[in-house]
């Protein structure tokens, strides 16, 4: 499986600034040809790259005010070895965090899904939200997480995946976020899908059904959107004026919603 990646972003730094970029590929997806380049008003502008939890690679930008523009394309072939299991992500992965109020939904988890486990409860957990909330670009606020979310019925896909993430913690079930570049979405732009620990093995579970689970590249992990943004602004002041994102594959796979898949 071939997959090519990139991202493009223009924004206007209204002020010297320290930014963080989450774009690329994590570290142990087979990426090559890999260019990330940062510009201001033209001039080359030099990130320092630190590797986070799971392989995350974070970028740090010192940026002076001005034009910026972000510029990251690769291409993936082959799929990433299963990552090794950390007894402590296990545990991190059961608590509420910041957008999964797992402890608050505990009680709608166990009502919807008591009796289930393995499987067939990340099947009913998939179905149960794909089928009550209602994909709407822009509907979502930055702060919302997965119980603004249940009420309001509506999301996109990093609320499809935190309302997943929170119920599947609520029934013991360590949890966690990816974002990813999917080839076949649409509209094209970055994706959030939800994993799951079972049967030993992190499984995607996407509610949305938005893109082949098969092909996703692996950019970030974490508790929530908040360890796995494709932005963060330390300090400073930004604009974001343009985000293109592409990502397509040699053949776009079927998902086959009967097999569970892992991010390769």
């Amino acid at each position: 499986m071939k997959r090519e990646v990139g991202a493009r972003m223009a924004l206007t730094v209204t002020e010297p600034s320290e930014l963080v970029f989450s774009v690329a590929a994590a570290a142990d997806v087979p990426a090559r040809d890999e260019l990330l380049t940062f510009r201001v008003d033209g001039a080359t502008v030099e990130p320092e790259e630190i590797v986070d939890t799971h392989g995350t690679r974070l970028h740090r930008l010192s940026a002076p005010a001005g034009a910026l523009e972000m510029t990251y394309e690769a291409t993936v072939v082959g799929r990433a070895e299963p990552e090794s299991i950390s007894p402590t992500d296990l545990i991190r992965y059961l608590r509420p965090s910041r957008y999964c109020e797992s402890d608050t939904l505990a009680p709608t988890a166990f009502a919807e899904f008591n009796g289930l486990q393995g499987s067939a409860l990340l099947d009913a957990v998939s179905s149960w939200v794909g089928t009550r909330l209602l994909y709407v670009s822009g509907s979502s606020q930055p702060t919302d997480g997965a119980v603004q979310t249940l009420l309001d019925r509506r999301g996109v896909c990093r609320d499809y995946a935190h309302l997943c993430v929170a119920l599947l913690r609520a029934r013991n079930v360590p949890a966690r976020l990816a974002s990813v570049y999917a080839p076949g979405l649409q509209p094209m732009d970055f994706h959030a899908v939800a994993e799951a620990y079972v049967d030993g093995a992190w499984r995607v579970v996407d509610a949305t059904a938005l893109a082949p689970r098969s092909s996703l590249v692996r950019i970030a992990t974490g508790r929530d959107a908040s360890d796995t943004a494709f932005l963060t602004t330390l300090a400073g002041g930004i604009l974001l004026n343009e985000l293109q994102v592409t990502a397509v594959v040699d053949t776009l796979p079927n998902d086959d919603l009967t097999l569970w898949e892992r991010i390769g």
